[in-house]
């Protein structure tokens, strides 16, 4: 397992680099790495034990693969080669192919991690591979967008720094373990470059603008996995130190809370799921011990949706009440409007349940409102009217969205004891209460939340206002 890992981490930045030089091959490159990928991510999820390894033992430099690292990894390969299946005919260059192979295998490296500096160097990696995958068309609406991405990130990851320098000089070492050991400011400073990172309550604002004018394929690698890459060291920091359970889960409740309030007042389809993104991300922070599973659900529906979105023939929402889309486009985007709802059948529904379940009574209760939160949103795309139409899908559009249903709904096996005839019926009562209120109060309603926390000043601000709240419930 120790050599497959040391491959998993360096085949794919190898391969990415030999793409760019070997053009005619570059798809097929990336998909062998990406097929790659998905073994190894389920070899780990067959032998889940815990193995570290350490690099450099007098700095904490190590890795650590158990299953929660298989099921990020494994979300990782699924949504990347969902997005080399659609982009196939697409006459992508090999530049394309090899962004996508090294934002790959950065984010397995950064889902083996186990200590703050090598983190902080996938971290970097994946901010410029995401940069020029955003830039990648090169108009100037998305250099500026990829550049505003870029330069949050790079700040956000200033703070981040700090925190883990401050680490190494309490602990003589940069290892996750050493986290509680170091000063209130230490702790703070590095939650607030993962809170950005990862687009999370309000420092992800930057998430709604990126992904709304986004290549679809990239709109699927930063919804699906990338901003994942914030959440996953939270989860694991909660996992190995209990002390920092209670911050990562009032967080997840937040952001559970503010995802679904902000994407309430939105009528662009793919500003809906941004937001949505925002708040499943806390789903995944609640329950550290099932965060995996939840990922691996939310990577699946997330491309799912966005690939439909990205056909549809407009992103208004205003406009698509006004004029049915295909019954053909229709029936994927309530599948997994459905499953992300929590819907019996399909994979969402077993996530949810595994992680109400892993609650304590009051974070139960606040978590089942937020998911009528999230039925509430998804009734805006299961209410749109549709039929015949002239809209057509490509044959690798129609490959990869049955695939991802198929996946869906195979997904169940994940957890089929969540199908007590109580979860059943809860499930099902969210879903009505969800869609009942959408249809009496919210259907209507077209008052925009304004935009002014997206701005690049303002969004910089909110990180100096959240780090001041995490270095103040620190100390309290």
């Amino acid at each position: 397992m120790i050599a497959l890992t040391i491959a998993g981490i360096t085949l794919p930045l190898l391969i990415g680099l030999i793409i760019y030089l070997l053009p005619p091959l570059a798809r097929y490159l990336a998909l062998g790495i990406t097929v790659i990928s998905l073994g190894y991510g389920v070899q780990i999820l067959r032998n889940p034990e815990v193995r570290d390894l350490q690099l450099l033992d007098n700095f904490g430099i190590s890795l650590q693969i158990d299953s929660l690292s298989g099921y990020f990894i494994l979300t990782n390969a699924l949504v990347t080669l969902s997005v080399l299946i659609y982009s196939w005919r697409q006459q992508k260059t090999a530049f394309f192919y090899t962004q996508v192979t090294i934002l790959q295998g950065s984010l397995n490296a950064a889902f083996i991690s186990a200590d703050f500096i090598s983190l902080y160097v996938n971290l970097e990696v994946i901010s410029i591979t995401v940069f020029l995958l955003i830039a990648y068309p090169l108009t100037d609406r998305l250099i500026w967008i990829g550049l505003r991405y870029l330069f949050i990130s790079n700040t956000a990851m200033l703070f981040y720094l700090v925190g883990a320098i401050l680490v190494y000089q309490a602990n003589h070492s940069f290892h996750f373990d050493g986290l509680m050991n170091s000063p209130p400011e230490a702790i703070a400073l590095i939650f607030l470059g993962l809170l950005s990172k990862g687009g999370i309550f309000v420092s992800g604002l930057w998430s709604p603008l990126t992904n709304a004018e986004s290549d679809t394929s990239v709109s699927v690698l930063l919804s699906g996995i990338v901003e994942k890459a914030g959440v996953f060291p939270l989860i694991r920091c909660a996992l190995l130190l209990e002390e920092i359970q209670p911050t990562v889960q009032i967080f997840g409740i937040a952001t559970a809370f503010f995802g679904v309030f902000y994407g309430l007042f939105e009528r662009d389809s793919k500003r809906v799921l941004a937001s949505s993104t925002i708040s499943q991300l806390g789903w995944i922070m609640v329950a550290p011990a099932v965060g995996g599973i939840y990922a691996l659900a939310h990577g699946l529906v997330k491309a799912l949706l966005f690939f439909v979105v990205g056909a549809l023939p407009s992103r208004d929402l205003n406009e698509l009440q006004q004029k049915p889309m295909a019954t053909l486009l229709w029936i994927p985007l309530f599948i997994g409007s459905l499953s992300i709802s929590g819907c019996p059948l399909w994979v969402g529904f077993g996530a949810k349940m595994l992680t109400l379940e892993q609650l304590p009574l009051i974070p139960n209760l606040l978590m089942n409102v937020a998911a009528v939160g999230t039925a509430i949103l998804y009734a805006k795309f299961v209410f749109l009217p549709h039929g015949k139409s002239t809209t057509s899908l490509s044959a690798t559009s129609l490959l990869v969205i049955g695939l991802l249903i198929f996946g869906l709904l195979v997904g169940n096996i994940l957890y089929l004891p969540a199908y007590s005839a109580f979860n059943l019926l809860k499930a099902i009562a969210i879903i009505v209460v969800g869609w009942g209120a959408y249809w009496l109060f919210f259907r209507k309603m077209q008052w925009q939340i304004p935009r002014i926390g997206e701005t690049l000043e303002n969004l910089l601000g909110v990180m100096t206002l959240v780090v001041i709240v995490l270095f103040w419930g620190i100390l309290l």
